[in-house]
């Protein structure tokens, strides 16, 4: 972390956030100064002597737990500390993404015991009686929750893959899913997907399984194989996948990016990590913003058709500069069944982004139709 000079005013710029005790520490001894930082969500309760000792003007606490000393002397100092607010089972200003053990803490006791179904719960209460408080709190959450993929996906290069919630593991349509993730991974790619079961599952199972040889992979589906489907239990759907990475620790990275506004759906636990929303407005184009590599579209349904059309808008427009490729695979699916791929050719039908479309008839096929347009 390189921040400016503290005299400076705050330029809204990451340099100036602390999101770890580490963090704290250095910017303590770099520079004796805490003025105009951004402190989000970092336990200070160890830290009371820094705080009464050094100058916290323009500063921000956000959701820091602190001595009573140390808060009322950053107030009267001219910082502005905002308390954790109990009770919740989510933190609204956490300066990091989640990660597949924080949201199914508790998976022993049930799926309905984890934080992850605690926050839906909070959110079907909360959304239903037009309480304030509780919408500003879940839109500071999403700001939070932004701003911390933000800075995870610095310098990588992010490709999409969506598809529907309903394919099952076990399939070999869910091995086909698993072995393009494994491939775009390989490929020097980061796999961010909707984060949810399904396809959006297998493309992150498969970026799990980019270090490992293939006999892994194999394995695994065959384990996974044994809990099909979310339903009718969520805790035995989880636990296979935890199951799978005991046995293989370690495995690659990817990005998923689900909403609690689908929270019947659970998140997938092989996303490494999970940029998890309450709107899903802003989670979608979110998602669809930060695949700089470009999207593969699987098949799928009404939310996969949403998202392809999403995505076609920006590039349509040139919105967000050069269009970026957007492979749809089954030309069966696209064509017959839902045939958003006609209305995708027409729409880009003698602009830059006609360049930037295919259709595959197999997934084995969307790696190097990626390649080729210039994903």
């Amino acid at each position: 972390m390189h921040p400016t000079t503290p005299a400076q005013p705050f330029d809204g710029s990451h340099d100036r956030e602390i999101e770890s005790l580490a963090e704290f520490d250095e910017v303590v001894a770099t520079h004796g100064t805490l003025s105009h930082f951004r402190v989000q969500s970092v336990d200070l309760t160890a830290r009371t002597d820094a705080l009464l000792a050094l100058d916290t003007s323009g500063a921000v606490f956000l959701g820091c737990p602190m001595e009573p000393a140390a808060a009322t002397k950053s107030r009267a100092s001219g910082a502005l500390v905002f308390p954790p607010v109990p009770g919740l089972s989510f933190d609204p200003y956490r300066g990091f993404v989640y990660s597949p053990d924080e949201l199914f803490a508790s998976l022993d006791e049930g799926y309905e015991a984890t934080p992850d179904a605690l926050t839906y719960a909070w959110f079907q209460r909360t959304k239903a009686d037009g309480d304030i408080f509780g919408s500003m709190l879940r839109s500071i959450h999403d700001d939070a929750v932004s701003d911390a993929l933000d800075e995870l996906l610095v310098g990588e290069r992010v490709v999409g893959v969506m598809g529907g919630h309903a394919m099952a593991r076990g399939t070999e349509a869910y091995a086909g899913a698993a072995r393009l993730g494994r491939a775009l991974a390989r490929s020097g790619l980061m796999v961010a997907t909707g984060g949810g079961p399904g396809a959006m599952e297998a493309a992150n199972l498969g970026a799990y399984a980019a270090p490992f040889d293939g006999a892994m992979l194999t394995d695994a589906l065959r384990l996974l194989a044994k809990a099909p489907k979310f339903t009718p239990s969520i805790t035995d759907w989880a636990k296979a996948a935890f199951e799978v990475r005991a046995a293989w620790p370690g495995g690659g990275p990817s990005v998923g990016i689900p909403t609690w506004f689908y929270g019947h759906e659970p998140p997938n636990p092989f996303a490494a990590h999970l940029a998890k929303y309450f709107s899903n407005a802003t989670r979608e184009d979110g998602l669809l913003a930060r695949c700089t590599a470009g999207v593969v579209f699987l098949p799928g349904a009404a939310g996969t058709v949403q998202e392809i059309f999403d995505n076609a808008t920006p590039n349509y427009y040139g919105s967000r500069g050069e269009p970026t490729p957007m492979v749809l695979v089954d030309r069966e699916h696209w064509t017959q069944r839902l045939p958003a791929w006609p209305l995708l050719r027409s729409l880009a039908r003698e602009r830059s982004m006609e360049s930037r479309i295919a259709l595959v008839d197999r997934i084995e096929e969307a790696p190097e139709a990626l390649k080729r347009l210039g994903g």
